[in-house]
């Protein structure tokens, strides 16, 4: 087995997609950069840089929120917001 470390999805659960910008709401991404995150070719360096350029669209309580869910999606396996959806 790999000791390579898994590039964990930006996905944190609230997939609605602004249709001014095209970006997701939670994520910041575009609807093709969801497609090259799931695509099993995609290399963890332009997962990377892709991570790098949505924390750069997000500002204010978006990318603390973003932050947060995220963080913790990486250490629980799940995001704040679905944890609470399977909470009710």
């Amino acid at each position: 087995m790999s000791d390579k470390k898994k590039i964990v999805s930006p996905c944190i659960s609230i997939c609605k997609t602004d249709p001014i910008t095209e970006y997701c709401y939670g994520c910041a991404r575009t609807i093709e950069e969801k497609k090259l995150w799931k695509d099993e070719k995609t290399t963890d360096e332009w997962k990377t840089k892709n991570l790098n350029e949505i924390l750069n669209r997000m500002k204010g309580w978006q990318l603390d929120t973003f932050k947060e869910s995220y963080d913790h999606k990486i250490k629980q396996g799940i995001s704040l917001f679905k944890k609470k959806l399977l909470q009710k």
